[in-house]
């Protein structure tokens, strides 16, 4: 991916510039492609990471803050979110018998058979966004990513 030709400028960049354009390019490039494969399951990527972040509970409920703090993009619309996938029947929201205060939600049967039906084909994805990158590459690239 070369940020000049994509951005469509001659013009040389900052290192630290163009360094955070290209992630930003990359951020948005991989974005796309697991949106394009969610579309054909009319769910977004927040949705299908509440789903993975319910699946993870075991059964066991979980409720918006807990879900917002384990987003990979934290958002406030947590609560629209949940309720989209409520209307689609994939969780289900109870208030708490011991704290009426507390709102729990957990992943329905439908929202397992859900995941399960994407999961392969997501894997198949990742591959495809990493194919030009070896197993050691991959590592060294958390490892830098990992300093921020």
């Amino acid at each position: 991916m070369n940020v000049e030709e994509i951005i469509k400028t001659n013009q040389s960049m900052p290192l630290p510039k163009r360094t955070l354009i290209h992630m930003a390019l990359v951020a948005n490039k991989i974005d796309e492609e697991i949106a394009t494969v969610l579309k054909p399951f009319d769910i977004s990527i927040q949705q299908f990471n509440v789903l993975r972040i319910l699946r993870g509970q075991n059964g066991k409920p979980a409720n918006l803050s807990t879900i917002n703090e384990r987003m990979v993009t934290k958002m406030s619309n947590t609560t629209r979110l949940v309720d989209k996938l409520i209307s689609k029947d994939f969780v289900n929201r109870t208030v708490c018998l011991k704290n009426r205060r507390k709102v729990e939600i957990v992943i329905t049967e439908g929202g397992l058979n859900m995941l399960n039906k994407i999961d392969g084909i997501l894997f198949e994805a990742e591959k495809r966004i990493l194919k030009n990158f070896a197993e050691a590459e991959l590592h060294e690239l958390n490892e830098l990513l990992n300093k921020f």
